[in-house]
């Protein structure tokens, strides 16, 4: 399915319907129902503005094609398979991430977070250099239109309470929980990785 300009996928997660979106060769939406309407004319709104893309470029190539994108999305798919079973904790795929120059910087701290482990916004301000734009960075933050990818579930309140998450505070202690599950198996999730690399090529290039 393609709305606008966007390749489109639905992706049924334990935590509800999850929309995914590529385009140019890389995933550029990963939404919860709440949200995936809002991001996605979001992000063809700022794209056509002409706001800067911060995408990250893992993959080498020129991707212009629907086939490019499709294999984004079964990547995507194939990632999100292994984060809900624990094993997956970095991602390789190509994101692309348009917003201000602020946001990109925000989205980037986020990426520094590790699996398994909270951070308060004021914590962000304080990595990005920022200290005093804690309000800034949660107005950046709930503009991060790839929830998961780009963890911004990780992010609580300065006492460690849940704050708001796009996708719902459900989903939010959902993802929460399965990662601090996870990060105490570690041997099993590195058996369950184990598995899947064999299972789905996992780091292989389409």
């Amino acid at each position: 399915m393609e709305i606008g300009n966007i390749r489109v996928k639905m992706y049924q997660s334990p935590c509800g319907a999850i929309t995914l979106g590529a385009r140019g060769g890389r995933l550029c939406v990963c939404a919860f129902a709440a949200s995936a309407e809002r991001d996605l004319r979001r992000v063809r709104a700022m794209k056509g503005l002409g706001v800067k893309d911060g995408g990250c470029d893992c993959c080498v190539g020129s991707y212009d094609t629907v086939e490019d994108d499709e294999a984004v999305l079964h990547r995507a798919v194939e990632w999100l398979d292994g984060y809900f079973l624990g094993c997956k904790e970095g991602c390789d795929l190509p994101l692309e991430q348009i917003g201000t120059e602020f946001q990109r910087l925000v989205w980037e701290a986020l990426l520094a977070i590790p699996y398994g482990v909270t951070r308060s916004y004021g914590q962000i301000a304080e990595m990005i250099g920022r200290p005093r734009s804690v309000r800034a960075v949660a107005q950046a933050i709930g503009a991060n239109h790839l929830s998961i990818f780009v963890p911004c579930h990780r992010v609580v309140g300065a006492d460690g309470t849940l704050t708001g998450y796009a996708g719902g505070l459900p989903a939010k202690r959902a993802l929460l929980a399965l990662e601090g599950k996870f990060r105490k198996g570690d041997q099993h999730r590195q058996r369950l990785r184990g598995c899947l690399k064999i299972k789905f090529n996992l780091g292989s290039q389409p």
